[in-house]
């Protein structure tokens, strides 16, 4: 592995030399409003090919040979969603901004995670998307949950005013600890994914805590076993005990996003090996992040650079047709990706992960703790059985978190916020 400090030559795609450049014009930009400065002023139509080399190339947990996969590559890059900035959509709160480019970055990425999460759900990691192809009611479904009006479950408008209801003004940057715990709380109105997002605090995942979330009969029958006996179990549930029969399904699908500071300033090297690992994981959903004024939905690496989904490129708002259909050609980045070098990371980021199973779960599980033995990197975060008497869980409480608590939580995650924010000189 190269070394971050060390590192003097440019990645591969000639990205650090774009990197100058974008310097440059930044410098070059002093004065200019700061929702103007960018991905279209900076850096728009400057895609390069993806690159020739025989390091395999891993996206969300598919390995691919860059040499004789790269329509593949490109296919499956192309499937995923790709959420912009966009403009001319119904003012937020009905007198606030019509657009979100120069502040919605973090939110758009955070579209991107969960939205990767809604097609795993109802699509499966395999489907891919094509031009011409007839959408499927599913499909459609799911970009309806993100069309930029107020009553879509995870548009611009709800992200954004879930936010002023904790603390955090229309048009106020988000960390990517802010977005997974908005996310959170947005995923309950969604009865038709049903899914269950935690968000892992503290380094720390708690199997037991996941498990009573995503299985919530569990504690109904503990509950039925006390009152009744064990072996009166089966008919407790059938009767006055009974939870109605959406609650009673096996498992709920888990999205686990888990906030990480993996270094102060810069990404400690340490934990580059085991980042890179976490694409290669099955149940990947990729790392929200970035660096400084600009967040990045990571997908995937080859060799020492992170392939990313970019938010900052500002589109019109889309409106479905009359017939239900969605024009989504720009919901689908049909270039190819950008990329950049590892070091350049701003260490403050959240990692996602999707279990649609309990067997998936239980694989997740098993996959990181051969992580922690493996020589050559820190585990990013810990993985327990049980809560650790030193933690409260928000979630086992049943507790609606006010910002009081989010921000307590997250001071140690988004202390960095700022630097993320449009630099002025």
């Amino acid at each position: 592995m190269s070394s971050c400090r060390e590192r003097d030559s440019p990645p591969i795609g000639g990205e650090g030399r774009r990197a100058e450049n974008n310097k440059q014009d930044r410098v070059r930009t002093v004065g200019m409003d700061a929702a103007t400065l960018t991905y279209d002023t900076l850096r728009f139509g400057e895609f390069e090919d993806f690159p020739e080399t025989s390091e395999p190339v891993w996206i969300l947990g598919k390995e691919y040979n860059a040499l004789a996969e790269k329509d593949e590559i490109l296919s499956d890059v192309t499937s995923r969603l790709w959420f912009t900035y966009r403009k001319n959509f119904p003012p937020i709160g009905g007198t606030g901004p019509t657009s979100d480019t120069g502040w919605g970055c973090m939110l758009r990425c955070g579209q991107m995670i969960l939205g990767e999460a809604l097609l795993c759900r109802h699509l499966g990691r395999d489907w891919r998307w094509a031009t011409d192809q007839k959408q499927r009611e599913d499909y459609i479904s799911i970009l309806n949950a993100f069309i930029d009006k107020k009553d879509s479950y995870y548009s611009i408008h709800q992200i954004a005013q879930m936010g002023v209801g904790e603390g955090k003004p229309i048009g106020q940057w988000y960390g990517p600890n802010t977005v997974a715990q908005v996310l959170k709380k947005l995923a309950v109105f969604d009865t038709w994914s049903r899914l269950v997002v935690h968000v892992a605090m503290d380094n720390t995942v708690v199997i037991e805590e996941i498990k009573r979330l995503c299985m919530p009969w569990l504690d109904a029958a503990g509950a039925c076993a006390e009152a009744a006996g064990v072996s009166e179990l089966n008919g407790c549930l059938e009767g006055a005990c009974a939870l109605a029969e959406e609650e009673t399904a096996l498992w709920r699908p888990l999205v686990l996003l888990i906030p990480l500071r993996l270094g102060l300033s810069d990404i400690n090297e340490a934990y580059i090996e085991t980042l890179k690992q976490c694409f290669m994981l099955p149940q990947s959903l990729g790392v929200i992040g970035g660096k400084p004024n600009s967040a990045h939905y990571f997908i995937g690496y080859v060799g020492e650079e992170l392939i990313y989904l970019d938010p900052h490129t500002t589109q019109l708002a889309v409106e479905p047709c009359d017939d239900g259909q969605v024009p989504d050609d720009t919901y689908h980045c049909q270039h190819p990706p950008c990329r950049m070098h590892i070091c350049e990371l701003d260490p403050s980021i959240a990692a996602g992960f999707f279990c649609k199973t309990e067997d998936e779960f239980d694989d997740w599980c098993m996959r990181i703790r051969r992580l922690s033995c493996k020589k050559g990197g820190l585990p990013m975060f810990e993985l327990v059985d049980s809560q650790p008497s030193h933690m409260v869980s928000i979630d086992t409480l049943n507790l609606t978190p006010d910002f009081s608590d989010s921000d307590r939580l997250e001071r140690f995650f988004d202390s960095e916020d700022e630097e993320f924010e449009i630099l002025s000189l």
